[in-house]
């Protein structure tokens, strides 16, 4: 008779019980979040080394002009601290509830998803940390119906901790642009932002310089674009359409309009000879 030198596998402790638990949960939520997004063609990440460079109005602008050109767009406001992106467009209706699904409100032809929609009050101060920021993202993610959009513009918190890269890390992003001002410590911040993209092994679209021109002097983004071999997709200068509080800038200036038109096709362009490579 022979005896089997086979041996029952060990039992799991509750703490390796726990991690393998984990471990199945983070891969079905990448699963749904993959799912859900599987149908959309561009991901494109609008980010800045700091707040205050105008990255929501260049991530709306952008959008409404993609939307303009007969492309079907969604703009997921993921800065979750500072979402700003429905009062640029001036939203008021929240998403409407189908089943288990969220339809997002759409806007000059702009499907819109923003953590404003379930705030009490604009003014209200969001403080969470990387794991809340990470639970609302997917949950935005699994939950909305986005359709078929040709292009998802992803408005990213500021700066190079961990709620950028908490978003980074989830959302799977095709490429980024970058939106810097022309002055010396936006451009150094910037050049944070471009450096932590590439060590996340991303790539980056190009660089935008916004609020370019007057005081705030001009091409520090172009040079920016030029030392860490970027394409520069264009400038954005101060004009008094950014102060009308009913449209973005691109849909009341003619001017605005062509800068962010020029913007959007090099954009397109550049997402081409990605894709090619």
């Amino acid at each position: 008779m022979r005896v089997s030198n086979m041996t029952s596998p060990r039992k799991l402790t509750p703490q390796e019980e726990a991690r393998l638990a984990q471990v199945r949960q983070n891969f079905q939520e990448r699963r749904r979040v993959t799912e859900s997004l599987e149908g959309i063609g561009t991901r494109i990440g609008v980010y800045s080394g700091k707040g205050g460079v105008g990255k929501t109005t260049v991530a709306t602008n952008l959008a409404v002009i993609l939307a303009a050109q007969e492309n079907d767009v969604a703009l997921f406001d993921c800065d979750i601290d500072c979402p700003n992106v429905t009062r640029v467009l001036r939203i008021t209706e929240g998403p409407v509830q189908n089943g288990k699904k969220l339809i997002p409100p759409s806007r000059f032809g702009v499907k819109v998803m923003s953590m404003s929609f379930f705030q009490e009050n604009e003014d209200e101060a969001i403080v969470w940390r990387g794991p809340m920021i990470h639970n609302a993202i997917n949950q935005f993610l699994q939950t909305t119906e986005w359709g078929d959009p040709d292009y998802m513009i992803v408005d990213l918190p500021p700066g190079t901790s961990d709620a950028p890269l908490t978003v980074m890390q989830t959302l799977n992003l095709d490429g980024f642009v970058i939106v810097t001002t022309p002055q010396e410590l936006a451009v150094l911040d910037a050049k944070r932002s471009i450096n932590m993209i590439k060590k996340m092994n991303l790539k980056v679209f190009g660089v935008v310089e916004n609020l370019s021109g007057g005081v705030f002097g001009t091409g520090g983004g172009q040079a920016l674009a030029e030392e860490m071999e970027l394409p520069f997709l264009g400038t954005t200068e101060m004009r008094a359409a950014y102060t009308n509080s009913k449209r973005p800038a691109a849909l009341e200036s003619d001017e605005v309009a062509a800068e962010y038109a020029a913007i959007a096709e090099r954009l397109k362009a550049q997402i081409a000879v990605e894709k090619a490579d």
